[in-house]
């Protein structure tokens, strides 16, 4: 690995109407082209974050009617770059029940791969917040890595941040980057977001990056912000945070086989009970 890359991750504050996200995200994608990026990244729920079930359900389409899948996967194309839409809410095979669903899309803006977001987020929080994401989604049961064109990226999502086994599996299977495109809340992003990212970083000798919603949504939900990307070695090279915008670095693939020469912990894992 030792091609030099541009990375842009886009922060938003995505609304319910899927048309409206889509106005605002798309120009977003040809300006960090623009600025130079070979690989731009969205947040998780990209398309829409609607509160109401009955509307997120009569929303949500299946993956080949989601028009924001069609429109960023053609903005990708006429742009010439790579692009990890965080994810999508898109209509499953299990009838009453979606998936929050991750895309890597090429430079031609066909679709590399996918990931359904395994872990999924029930809990209320300290402050009166509730979430029910199995209320409405299924889980996703495949562990996805996929090639790009400067090595192995590990797909994951939000809430699968906090299950490190997850990520020791990607890295096992080869992967240099892991992308964890989010909505956290504010609370727990305050308390975790920063930790939990950089350990993961740290971990695996991989760089992360984790594309994020911030600000308030319509509906009431706060979100953190706070994009990042980090090193391997677990340095915070960007960070977003708590408004809409565009961060950028270069990657230096190669940082990745250094890190891991210095902490060879990939190498010593051992079986135990």
């Amino acid at each position: 690995m030792s091609n030099l890359f541009n990375v842009a991750l886009i922060q938003t504050t995505t609304g319910r109407d899927p048309d409206a996200n889509i106005a605002a995200i798309t120009p977003q994608i040809s300006d960090a082209a623009a600025n130079g990026a070979d690989f731009v990244m969205l947040p998780e729920t990209a398309g829409m974050m609607e509160p109401d079930p009955k509307q997120l359900h009569a929303k949500a389409r299946f993956e080949h009617e989601t028009a924001a899948l069609s429109a960023f996967s053609e903005a990708a194309a006429k742009a010439g770059v790579w692009l990890l839409i965080g994810s999508l809410v898109v209509k499953s095979d299990e009838p009453g029940k979606l998936a929050n669903r991750s895309f890597l899309v090429d430079g031609t803006g066909t679709i590399k791969a996918r990931y359904d977001k395994i872990h999924l987020f029930d809990v209320e929080l300290a402050s009166g917040e509730a979430y029910r994401e199995s209320s409405n989604y299924r889980h996703g049961d495949k562990l996805v890595s996929a090639e790009t064109p400067w090595g192995i990226l590990g797909m994951t999502i939000c809430y699968d941040l906090r299950f490190a086994g997850q990520y020791r599996a990607l890295a096992n299977q080869g992967a240099a980057f892991l992308t964890v495109p989010s909505a956290f809340t504010r609370p727990t992003g305050q308390a975790h977001w920063h930790t939990l990212l950089r350990a993961r970083a740290i971990e695996n000798g991989c760089y992360v990056f984790a594309p994020a919603q911030c600000g308030e949504h319509e509906g009431g939900r706060q979100t953190y912000g706070h994009s990042l990307i980090v090193d391997p070695w677990g340095e915070v090279v960007a960070d977003g945070g708590e408004v809409p915008g565009i961060i950028t670095a270069e990657i230096n693939p190669a940082r990745v086989d250094v890190v891991r020469a210095q902490v060879p912990s990939l190498q010593h894992d051992r079986d135990y009970s």
